[in-house]
């Protein structure tokens, strides 16, 4: 049986809590911005030896030729294949700055800054440099709000109809973590262009708004652009493959639909930086009032180089980030399973799922294991990191490495019955950081042999799939002048 995921990000969440929840104006104290840089220290990983080690080469005895042509395959099937079963990425028109593209989420019918970013992650890594502007041009045009009125006015939306009309007025701080990487990349790779394709100066933009943002509130409806309609959220859920089978499925179990949601008249929100300065931790989201971080949302990896390539004043900042980080992973993980929560508080205690329950491992968490094992890799500074994937791996394979669920309590018991490509791939990334041996080799086994996913969950079944072959194969690098 195939249950769609909903992979919200937690922002939707949000948006209906946001009127009922009591919040108060926040004025967070920012430290001094400091205007020297940090001292860096290059760790003993890939950034220090320019060596990506190709795990399928390694581990299971195929060829860098067969390494990349399958990888090359994904990338064509995803970006370029059929439209109704394979791809995800649709080209769209064109305005003033050239091609416009979007990537959706099929099975939820809409184009998120999360899939928009890694789309354009994966074609920097991969030298398509079409694809990349067409995916940039439609976040700047399409995504980025630029309504003064709207508190998260200079973030961009989290989630648009691929039609250009809101789902979400808010961000989600991945989005934006992944549009800075991936643009001081096509910096290194192709040189700056003009306008919105001067890649170095939007990354600097975007990572100075994540930890600058003013501190701003105002009470919705908002709007993303000056002249739009004012977005209202409607009162039945949005047309999806998604939402149709949860209707079925709330059917089968004699229970209404949509479900009832209380109205609850508009309430002021805040919005400030996507950063807690005072942990030095992304934040969950930017609105004040919803607590905690998202440990899939921790990047050390990508804040290491932050620290050396982004603004001058926050470089300090980056550096301390990836050690806190680095830190977080060991106390979100479950010290039996290595499971990690979808949401923490910043002391690393789970969070609650918006339902109430206990917190639990679940579509984000899936991402946290590729973190810390991707870090690993790259800068090999915590060797913590080969017990965490060791644990994480273990307890899966002891589950069944073809069938374990694709959610869980932190403890380890089952709450889905739908085994996930997408968390077996991001899984497999474990393997660059975990012992080698039988169980890490499955991990890599498995991936070898999932074929590219097609049909409804093909999204983010799909990105994490495509991203996970290039970091097991060696070609999801640090791309820079002299190694591009």
């Amino acid at each position: 049986m195939s249950r769609a995921p909903t992979l919200l990000c937690g922002v939707t969440a949000i948006i209906l809590a946001w009127a009922g929840a009591a919040h108060a104006q926040v004025s967070p104290t920012h430290q001094a911005a400091t205007t020297t840089t940090a001292a860096t220290d290059d760790g003993a990983g890939a950034y220090r030896t320019q060596r990506y080690r190709n795990l399928f080469a390694e581990r299971l005895g195929r060829s860098p030729q067969e390494t990349h042509a399958k990888i090359e395959q994904a990338f064509q099937r995803l970006f370029h294949g059929d439209g109704q079963e394979e791809r995800v990425y649709f080209e769209t028109g064109a305005n003033a700055n050239g091609t416009l593209a979007y990537i959706t989420d099929w099975a939820n019918n809409d184009a998120r800054t999360e899939g928009m970013s890694y789309g354009m992650m994966i074609a920097v890594q991969l030298g398509k440099k079409r694809e990349f502007d067409a995916l940039w041009n439609w976040s700047k045009t399409t995504m980025l709000t630029t309504d003064p009125a709207n508190p998260s006015r200079g973030y961009f939306a989290w989630s648009m109809g691929t039609d250009g009309t809101p789902r979400a007025t808010g961000a989600a701080p991945d989005g934006e973590e992944y549009y800075a990487m991936a643009l001081y990349f096509a910096a290194r790779r192709w040189g700056n262009g003009k306008g919105i394709y001067d890649y170095q100066k939007e990354a600097d933009t975007i990572l100075r708004g994540m930890r600058h943002h003013p501190v701003v509130t105002a009470t919705p409806p908002f709007r993303i652009h000056p002249g739009d309609q004012p977005f209202v959220e409607p009162a039945t859920p949005w047309p999806s493959p998604n939402n149709r089978h949860a209707q079925e499925q709330a059917q089968k179990a004699g229970k209404p639909w949509p479900p009832q949601r209380p109205h609850r008249a508009p309430r002021a929100v805040t919005v400030g930086p996507m950063v807690d300065e005072a942990h030095a931790m992304v934040r969950f989201v930017p609105e004040t009032f919803i607590p905690g971080t998202d440990p899939s949302y921790h990047l050390p990896a990508f804040y290491e180089l932050w620290a050396r390539w982004g603004p001058r004043e926050d470089r300090a900042f980056w550096a301390r980030a990836a050690s806190v980080s680095r830190d977080f992973f060991v106390k979100t993980a479950d010290p039996g399973t290595g499971l990690g929560p979808d949401r923490a508080d910043f002391d690393g205690t789970p969070l609650k799922n918006w339902d109430g329950s206990p917190g639990s491992f679940s579509y984000d968490s899936w991402r946290t294991i590729s973190n810390w094992s991707v870090d690993s890799t790259w800068w090999n500074k915590d060797p913590r990191q080969q017990a965490l994937s060791d644990r994480v791996q273990r307890f899966l394979s002891s589950q069944g490495i073809d069938r374990f669920a694709d959610r869980y309590t932190l403890d380890g018991k089952p709450q889905s019955d739908r085994h996930s490509t997408g968390m077996l791939a991001a899984a497999a990334v474990g393997s660059l950081a975990a012992t080698p041996g039988q169980v890490s080799d499955d991990f890599l086994r498995a991936l070898w042999d999932t074929p590219v996913p097609s049909g409804e969950q093909r999204y983010f079944d799909g990105m994490l799939y495509l991203m996970s072959m290039m970091h097991v194969g060696g070609e999801f690098r640090v791309i820079d002048a002299n190694n591009k």
